[in-house]
């Protein structure tokens, strides 16, 4: 059965860095582009990066631009969120999500229908 499971999330201190794990398990991740996402209690669920399943092409939303990096190790079935300079804005539960998208140099987080595993997320609390 296809999964997917994070890890790495915490409580970390404004300025700070983490990095997020999205492992999978049940299939490869390699005709996938992953998705990471977010949720800040009392919103709405939003995509924070991607990475295509071909060329690694990656997407960033504009407020985590130069602070958060996506790779994926498709060796280890793995993709991470390495996330720097935090701020209690990035606070929420994180989730990684896979879209079956195979030799598509492009990935899309405006649409989360086109995922069809979903993690079941991880915590990350930005604060003093």
């Amino acid at each position: 059965q296809p999964q997917l499971a994070e890890s790495g999330g915490g409580l970390v201190q404004p300025g700070g860095s983490l990095r997020l794990s999205c492992a999978a398990s049940g299939f490869d991740l390699d005709h996938y582009a992953i998705g990471w996402f977010r949720q800040a209690p009392g919103k709405e669920r939003e995509g924070v990066a991607c990475i295509s399943s071909t060329d690694g092409i990656t997407y960033y939303t504009n407020s985590v631009k130069g602070r958060f990096t996506i790779s994926r190790d498709n060796a280890k079935n793995t993709v991470y969120l390495q996330m720097s300079s935090l701020k209690p804005e990035d606070t929420g539960v994180y989730y990684c999500a896979a879209d079956y998208a195979p030799l598509q140099a492009m990935c899309i987080v405006s649409s989360l229908n086109r995922y069809v595993y979903w993690g079941e997320g991880t915590q990350v609390t930005v604060s003093s």
